[in-house]
C-alpha cells in the first residue's frame, strides 16, 4: 500500500466527524517527506476554528494511523 492510499484510508476515519458538522476535507497531495495537503471544505473551510481543526485534528490522527506522515498543511 502507498503512502497516498495509507492517508486516503485514515481520511475515512476523520471525514464523518467533519461531516455532521457541515464541513469536509479533501486530499490534494502527499510528498515524499511525508507532508500532506488537504483542502477544508464546506463549514470547515470558512471555520475560525479551521486551523486547529486542522494541526489537532486531522494532523494529529493522521501522524497516529500512517507513522510516516509528519505534517498536514492547507493547500
Amino acid at each position: 500500500m502507498t503512502l497516498q492510499e495509507k492517508v486516503e484510508n485514515a481520511l475515512k476515519e476523520v471525514k464523518p466527524m467533519l461531516q455532521a458538522d457541515g464541513g469536509d476535507v479533501e486530499l490534494i497531495s502527499v510528498s515524499d517527506d511525508g507532508k500532506v495537503t488537504v483542502k477544508l471544505m464546506g463549514a470547515c473551510g470558512s471555520c475560525p476554528m479551521s486551523q486547529m481543526t486542522l494541526k489537532m485534528g486531522i494532523e494529529r490522527m493522521l501522524k497516529k494511523s500512517v507513522p510516516e506522515v509528519k505534517e498536514v498543511i492547507a493547500g
